[in-house]
This record gives C-alpha cells, structure tokens and sequence, in this order.
C-alpha cells in the first residue's frame, strides 16, 4: 500500500477529541474522511453526531447499529466464560473494543478506504485493542492514531478547544466534568481527572446506570434469568432478543445499586490505572450464570474451564480477541457450556446480587446422595474409608521419609 492516503475511516463520537480529529485529518493528510459511528448502546442520539460529523467535514457519515453482535457475540461469550479481569473487572469496555474496530473495517471497505484511525491516546489499552482488531481483520491497513503521531500538538484540552472554536466545530458550554466516561451497553467507565487519585471515593453524582445502594429501596427484586446451552434467553419467564435482555437487567439491577466496582487495574502497556465501573446487568448475568453452571457442569470441567478463565480475560483486555490462543480457548467454553440449561434465581437488594434458588431439568444435584437424611442405600459411606487412605498414601510415604515438617 502506497503511503498516500485519499481516504480514512475514523471511528467517531461526535464529542469533542473526535471532531477535533477528523478536521486535523482532513488538514494534515489533505484526504476524505468517513466518520464512522458505532451503535453499542451508548444511549446518546447518534442522528445528532452524524449531522454533526458532515457539518465538520466528513466526507460521508456511517451509523451501524451494532448492539445484538455486541451483546450476542461479544459480552454473552466473555460471560459464558467467567471471563473477570484481575478479580472485579467484566471487560465492559475491553469487550466492546473489537466490534466497534471490525465494524470499522468493514466501512473502509465499503467506502473504498485506505486507512483508519482512531482517537484513543498513546498511553491506553484501547490503541492495541483497536489496532490488533484492525490488523487481524485486514493485514496491511495503515493505521493513522493522532495522539502517537508527530504532527499532533493538540494535546491538551485547552488546546483543543482553541481548534474547534477557530474551526467552528461546536463546543459544549457545559462544565467539563473532572474526569472522563466511556458507555456502552454493557457499562459505563469512569476514569482521570479526580479519580487519577486512587484514595478519592467518586463523587455521589456521577454514576450514571445506578442509584446508591443507600438510596436503593427498602425491599428487595427477584428476578429470574433463563440459560440454554449457557446463552442468557429469558428474564422472568419473557423471551428477549441479546440487547433487549441486558437492557432490563441494567434497568433492574441499577434501580437497586448493583454492579458499581472501583479498583485500580494493570494496563497492558505496564502502568496502573484508577477505573471506577457501573455493570448492573452484566453483574446479574455473571451471578445467575454461575448458579446455574453449579447444577449442570462436572467438577472437573468447571475446574478446567475456571483455570482459563483469567487467561481468557486477560486476552480480551489486552486486545487479542481474534488471536489463534482465543479461538482455542472459546472452543472449550463452548464445549463446557453444552449442558448449562436453567434457571437462576437472584435478590437484588442495595447493591447486593445474591443467588436464592437455581433449578435445571439435567441437573447433576442428586438430593438422594447428598442428604443428611436416610439415603435409602444410594451412597455407602464405608466406601469413604478406602477414599481417604488412597488419596493419604503419599503424605503417609512422605512423612516415613521423613519430609514432613509439622
């Protein structure tokens, strides 16, 4: 590919970094640009953005609506894999990342494109996220990303503000707020200016999904998740599309205060970093999910599938969705989640999400084995007797070695 470029793909917004960015495209590499718009369930107008992008110069303005692929190919297979990102993280926006970029490929080649680019910051996971993606997807497109490229000296908001005004790009009069968000259907992220300091709590307003588990109501909600195969299908017995469904558990479990994380995370690129997070329906989806998996999955089964798990989320956030080691490891989640079919019980209650029943038709919970009651002959507990001294005989043989130190 030759290094001129007649026409890029950005991945746009609307906000301000992202008009910014496709005038200074348009300005530096003297081509077409072809705003390019995502549909993830970010709950903002995005006929407005579209407007707004031609009226900056865009050559052409592309919304795709994407939130079904999101939610069905995307969120549901990183739940289906207890896919949780050092310890508390669902990968909201790490999940998202991929589709919005293959999304972005598919533009370019509809348009006729010969480059990309986005907005995401030289210090970021999102760079790698959307370039691996980019690069998977289309070998040798050429990438454009401003904040790493040497003709770029807006680097600063102030900065910026003083382009677009001079631009006529319109400006927001609201008060910046103090630190910076990223939503989509399965979240919202909060990160920077106040939260750059991991001892200060977020402020009281600004989450945005939940209300506070003190203001949450006196009494609890039960819902009721279906799973097939391990694929979230129904929420208190109403069959919904993959979108429609997460969006009622976010309505759900924000009305009580659930799914607010606050932690602070290793990014790829080595340092740490403060992310405050609101994941209601995810959460709920992550709970019932596992209720049911503890019917239905072998021991040694889940066992496995728990061992890659953090493996598995570690990919996602590092941005190797479509990389050969994920393609393997999603093979067996998919095996391991043949059987996974039920129900899940869960109370909602000031921002707690806890498991109060579980039922599933081929379920491996026997209550004729495991009673405390007469069991009628369906276990022999003598058979323990033989159990136990096998599985000792090496500690035995250990400690006649004299190994043993207790």
């Amino acid at each position: 590919m030759s290094d001129k470029v007649n026409k890029i793909v950005l991945a746009y917004s609307g906000g301000l970094d992202t008009s910014v960015i496709l005038k200074w495209l348009k300005e530096t590499y003297k081509a077409d640009v072809v705003a390019y718009i995502a549909d993830v369930g970010q709950g903002e107008e995005l006929e407005e953005a579209r407007v707004k992008a031609m009226k900056t110069g865009a050559c052409e303005a592309v919304v795709l609506d994407l939130k079904e692929e999101f939610t069905r190919d995307f969120v549901f297979p990183a739940m289906r894999a207890n896919a949780i990102y050092e310890g508390s993280y669902l990968l909201g926006t790490s999940v998202a990342r991929p589709i919005i970029a293959k999304g972005q490929i598919e533009v370019m080649r509809q348009t006729g494109g010969d480059a990309v680019a986005h907005g995401a910051t030289g210090k970021g996971n999102d760079q790698v996220r959307f370039e691996m993606t980019c690069m998977a997807m289309e070998p040798g497109v050429k990438i454009i990303a401003p904040w790493r490229d040497p003709q770029w000296t807006l680097n600063t908001r102030e900065k910026m503000v003083a382009y677009a005004k001079e631009h006529g790009i319109p400006v927001p009069v609201t008060a910046k707020k103090p630190y910076s968000s990223d939503r989509n259907l399965l979240h919202i992220s909060f990160e920077g200016g106040i939260l750059e300091d991991p001892w200060n709590a977020p402020p009281d307003d600004m989450f945005v999904l939940s209300v506070s588990p003190m203001q949450a109501p006196d009494t609890p909600t039960f819902v009721e998740v279906d799973f097939e195969a391990g694929w979230p299908v129904a929420v208190d017995g109403e069959r919904l599309s993959p979108a429609a469904l997460l969006a009622k558990l976010n309505a759900l479990g924000g009305a009580n205060g659930v799914g607010r994380v606050d932690l602070v995370e290793n990014r790829f690129v080595g340092m740490k970093s403060r992310g405050v997070y609101e994941t209601p329906g995810g959460t709920i989806l992550y709970a019932a999910h596992r209720a049911v998996e503890s019917l239905t999955m072998d021991r040694e089964v889940m066992l496995q599938r728990d061992q890659l798990s953090p493996k598995i989320a570690q990919l996602i956030y590092n941005g190797f969705w479509y990389s050969p080691e994920m393609e393997a490891l999603t093979a067996f989640v998919d095996k391991s989640q043949e059987n996974v079919t039920g129900t899940a019980r869960v109370r909602l209650y000031k921002g707690n999400c806890d498991i109060v029943g579980r039922r599933a038709e081929k379920t491996l919970y026997d209550p004729q084995i495991s009673t405390f009651e007469e069991d009628e002959g369906a276990y022999n507990q003598s058979d323990a007797t033989g159990f136990i001294r096998l599985n000792a005989l090496r500690l035995r043989v250990r400690n006649r070695a004299g190994f043993f130190k207790g």
